[in-house]
């Protein structure tokens, strides 16, 4: 009996030993020129893939950066078709060539601009009488809307407004200021 607990020691001891080598033993490491290629592969694959989300990040700013210039450009045409006045020679409501050229690029503008409505705005120096002036400013925001008209752009987008000599741009009584306030002036509705 003695000798049977004696191999039933062993027995178990012998069990611990090989299940402590069999758990404790390396993992077998496969080298291959298969598992190179498998690891290359790999790493082609996720330098294309970061090089593709660097290209669609470079064409997402690209894209905003377009975007960005585009909207400039509107808000640039849209300051020079409010910016830029008519004017007109002392005691006329006559376009010159210059006015025409103007208003041939306010007509471009608002025809890619098909919702905006503006009203023209008629303008005239201190001199004459109120009434007179009046009148004058009106012959011109008409003279201003006529040609747009014939330029294709409907009637009904513009209405007419004239202030005769009660808006001046420049108060000064002199030619230079006179120049100035004898306009047509457009106004976003």
């Amino acid at each position: 009996m003695k000798n049977r607990i004696w191999m039933n020691i062993l027995m178990a001891i012998l069990v611990a030993g090989l299940m402590m080598t069999v758990s404790c033993s390396k993992p077998t490491v496969v080298s291959s020129e298969a598992g190179i290629e498998d690891q290359a592969a790999m790493d082609a694959a996720a330098k294309a893939a970061e090089q593709e989300r660097i290209k669609a990040q470079q064409l997402k700013e690209q894209m905003a950066q377009e975007k960005a210039m585009k909207e400039a450009k509107i808000v640039a045409a849209k300051k020079r078709f409010l910016n830029q006045n008519i004017h007109f020679d002392y005691d006329s409501a006559e376009l010159s060539p210059m006015a025409k050229t103007v208003l041939k690029e306010k007509a471009e503008w608002l025809m890619t601009n098909p919702a905006v409505r503006v009203i023209v705005q008629g303008h005239c120096d201190e001199r004459g009488t109120t009434e007179y002036n009046i009148a004058l400013g009106e012959r011109r925001a008409q003279a201003v809307k006529k040609y747009l008209a014939n330029l294709g752009i409907a009637a009904s987008r513009m209405d007419m407004i004239s202030y005769g000599e009660e808006r001046p741009l420049d108060p000064a009584a002199n030619e230079a200021a006179y120049r100035k306030n004898r306009r047509a002036q457009f106004v976003l509705q």
